[in-house]
C-alpha cells in the first residue's frame, strides 16, 4: 500500500495560534509556503477553499509555477459553478500544472457557508446533487462526443469538453462527509475517501461503512486522515507544547469574541467532538482540546508526543488501511520545515519496513 503525505497552504500567514498577517494575497508567503512542502519531502498540498477567501483555482495556478514537482488538491464545492465549465477549468489547470491536480469535494456542512454564496440547499440536497455533478464531470472528462443532460440539479444540450485532463481517465477524486447522505456519494464516486483526525476505534468503523458502499459499484476506495502532529525532542516537552497552544489558541479567540461560538454543523466535527467527550487524550497521542475549543470547526486534533512516537501513531492509521496522510502544523511554515526532517522519513521507513515485512512472509 501506497504512501502520501499531503500538506495544505495558505494565501497568508494564520492559524488558531496566529492572528491573519499580511495581504490577503501574499505572493511571498505563498510561494514560500508551496516551495518549503515540496523541500520537505511532501506528496500534494491541499489548498482549501472558504466563502469569503482567495480562488483555490488561481492560488494553485501560482503556486505551480513556483515548483516542480508537487501535486495539488484543490478544494471545489459543488454549486456554484455548472458541471460544465467546472469540467474544463479542472482539465485546463490539469493540463497547465502537468497532471498535479487532484480535487477534493466539498458538498458544505454549514449552512452559513452556503448561503454566503448563494446556496441555499439543505444538508442531504447538497449531497444529492454532488452525486449528479460528479457523474456528469466523469462523463465529461471522458466522452468522446457532445451529450445531453436532464438531471434533477443540472439540464443541458450538446456538453462537451474538447480539454481532458492530463491524467487518465481523470484527476484524482477526493471526498468528504460522514453523514448518511454523503456515504452513498463517497462509495459511488471517491478515489480517496477524507477524514478528520478520529481516533482509531472512529476509523475502523467509518472506514468499513465506506468500503461496503463502494462494494454496491465494484469499486474499492483509498483512504486519507488529517492531523495537527505536535513534535518535540521529548514527550514532556511535547504536552507542554499543546498546553501552550492551548492558551495562545483561548488568547486569540476571546481577542476576537469567538468564545460564544457553537459547534460546526456538519457530521464530521460531530464525530470529532465525539472523540473529545472520552477525554483531552485519546488512544495515548489524539490530542481534542482545540477541537472542543473551536466546535471542531476544521481537522483539529492533533498527535502529540516525539518524532519517533507520532510516526509510530500514524503508522497505526496506516495498519488500519488508510494509506494518505494529511499533516499541517499550528506554526505553519515552520511546522513544515520540522516535519520533513523528522517525521516523515519516518514514516517513509515504517511503510518500507512494513512492505518488506510481508515481502518475507510472501515468500
Amino acid at each position: 500500500m501506497t504512501l502520501d503525505i499531503i500538506g495544505m497552504i495558505q494565501s497568508q500567514h494564520q492559524s488558531e495560534i496566529h492572528p491573519k498577517q499580511g495581504p490577503v494575497v501574499d505572493r511571498d508567503y505563498v510561494r514560500a509556503f508551496a516551495q518549503a512542502h515540496e523541500a520537505a519531502g511532501f506528496d500534494r498540498i491541499l489548498v482549501p477553499h472558504h466563502s469569503t477567501g482567495p480562488s483555490a483555482p488561481l492560488t494553485i495556478s501560482y503556486a505551480a509555477t513556483v515548483t516542480e514537482r508537487i501535486h495539488f488538491m484543490l478544494a471545489h464545492r459543488p454549486g456554484f459553478v455548472a458541471p460544465t465549465l467546472a469540467a474544463r477549468e479542472i482539465a485546463t489547470l490539469d493540463q497547465f500544472t502537468g497532471g498535479r491536480l487532484g480535487v477534493h469535494f466539498i458538498s458544505g456542512g454549514s449552512d452559513t457557508e452556503q448561503r454566503r454564496d448563494g446556496d441555499y440547499l439543505d444538508h442531504d440536497e447538497r449531497y444529492a446533487r454532488t452525486d449528479e455533478y460528479l457523474g456528469l464531470l466523469r462523463r465529461l472528462w471522458t466522452a468522446d462526443k457532445p451529450f445531453d443532460h436532464d438531471g434533477r440539479y443540472y439540464r443541458f444540450e450538446g456538453a462537451y469538453s474538447e480539454v481532458k485532463p492530463a491524467q487518465q481517465p481523470h484527476v484524482p477524486i477526493f471526498f468528504g462527509g460522514a453523514s448518511e447522505a454523503a456515504l452513498p456519494v463517497a462509495g459511488k464516486h471517491a478515489d480517496i475517501y477524507a477524514l478528520w483526525g478520529e481516533s482509531r476505534e472512529q476509523v475502523r468503523e467509518l472506514t468499513t461503512r465506506v468500503q461496503a458502499e463502494a462494494a454496491r459499484h465494484q469499486r474499492r476506495v483509498r483512504f486519507s486522515i488529517s492531523f495537527r502532529p505536535i513534535l518535540a525532542d521529548t514527550e514532556e516537552k511535547a504536552w507542554a507544547r499543546a498546553d501552550s497552544i492551548l492558551s495562545r489558541a483561548r488568547a486569540l479567540r476571546e481577542k476576537a469574541g469567538l468564545v460564544s461560538e457553537g459547534p460546526q454543523q456538519s457530521e464530521g466535527a460531530r464525530r470529532l467532538l465525539a472523540a473529545a467527550d472520552k477525554g483531552s487524550r485519546v488512544d495515548d497521542r489524539l490530542w481534542t482540546e482545540i477541537a472542543k475549543l473551536t466546535g471542531a470547526r476544521s481537522n483539529s486534533t492533533a498527535l502529540v508526543g516525539t518524532p519517533e512516537q507520532v510516526a509510530d501513531a500514524l503508522l497505526a492509521y496506516y495498519d488500519l488501511g488508510v494509506s494518505t496522510f494529511l499533516i499541517r502544523g499550528f506554526d505553519p511554515l515552520e511546522d513544515v520545515t520540522d516535519y520533513g526532517r523528522e517525521l516523515i522519513p519516518r514514516l517513509r521507513e515504517g511503510v518500507k519496513a512494513r512492505g518488506n515485512a510481508q515481502g518475507r512472509k510472501v515468500a
